[in-house]
């Protein structure tokens, strides 16, 4: 049997040589070391042509490696009327772009509470998303949109938030970063067995029991204070208990893919890839 988790990266490895370069040689580059997913970073704008995105697509094939995408920073849901044209179509080329260059999933930061409260937030945000729905599958754009879950209380991106959108609107799912799972609360919390499986169960009951085999986890280590996530750190540097994490989706039996955050990324996620074939017994094909 193959593994219920593929791993790579968010955004090209580190390793990536200059030649070919690029997505392109990014996604061969991870298939060369044992990473079969790939998260394409545009976090900063779209840019990108349909012929390059024809190219990472037939790489992708190639080389056996499941393409994803980080959309822009700058989107928010909760934006004012005047500025959500603007986060709208950041989203919108991102799902475009991202499916002519064959991801299945693009992931996006859901945006600001602006100290208003979450569910008042929601009645913004899910109109908002059912138009970009709509919209992406008139044009046959057939993506996942994924709101991640945040790592800063003062954010739109908790877990309940990213499973309310999710449960209200097809083609959405969340984006578990379990790193900011732990972060957000900022006390230390949401690390054990016992906290990570009773939210596997919740997303379960709310979700369906399919939503687990197609889980999307954004994973590293994390510095947090009272208000949240502070930045990203290497997993051996970190407080996260990988083991305890592991073990519930094992035992859950999730599957899906595991995107690593972690300032070195492809090592890491290599070590993580390391530690879910320990936990879980698997082995690779």
């Amino acid at each position: 049997m193959s593994l219920s988790f593929i791993f790579g990266t968010v955004g090209s490895p580190t390793g990536t040589p200059k030649k070919p370069g690029g997505s392109v040689g990014a996604i061969a580059f991870s298939r060369s070391i044992g990473l079969q997913a790939l998260e394409l970073g545009w976090v900063q704008s779209v840019r990108v042509t349909e012929a390059t995105c024809a190219l990472i697509k037939s790489a992708g094939a190639e080389h056996g490696v499941s393409l994803s995408v980080h959309a822009p920073y700058f989107i928010n849901l909760n934006a004012t009327a005047e500025e959500w044209p603007k986060s709208r179509k950041r989203l919108m080329d991102a799902a475009h772009y991202g499916y002519l260059a064959g991801a299945t999933d693009i992931i996006f930061h859901p945006g600001s509470y602006f100290m208003m409260d979450p569910a008042e937030v929601l009645k913004v945000a899910i109109p908002r998303l059912e138009g970009c729905v709509a919209e992406l599958k008139k044009n046959g754009d057939l993506v996942t949109l994924r709101p991640e879950t945040m790592g800063k209380s003062a954010m739109l991106g908790s877990f309940d938030d990213a499973v309310a959108m999710s449960k209200a609107l097809e083609m959405i799912q969340p984006c578990l970063d379990f790193a900011h799972l732990h972060a957000r609360p900022g006390d230390g919390s949401m690390n054990t067995y016992e906290e990570w499986s009773r939210l596997l169960e919740k997303y379960g009951k709310q979700l369906g029991a399919k939503a687990l085999k197609k889980l999307h986890i954004h994973l590293s280590g994390i510095e947090y204070g009272s208000k949240g996530e502070k930045n990203h750190l290497p997993l051996a540097d970190a407080d996260l208990d990988l083991k305890a994490l592991f073990k519930a989706l094992n035992d859950f039996e999730c599957a899906g893919r595991i995107l690593c955050e972690s300032p070195i990324m492809e090592e890491d996620a290599l070590n993580m890839k390391k530690a879910w074939v320990k936990v879980s017994g698997e082995k690779e094909k």
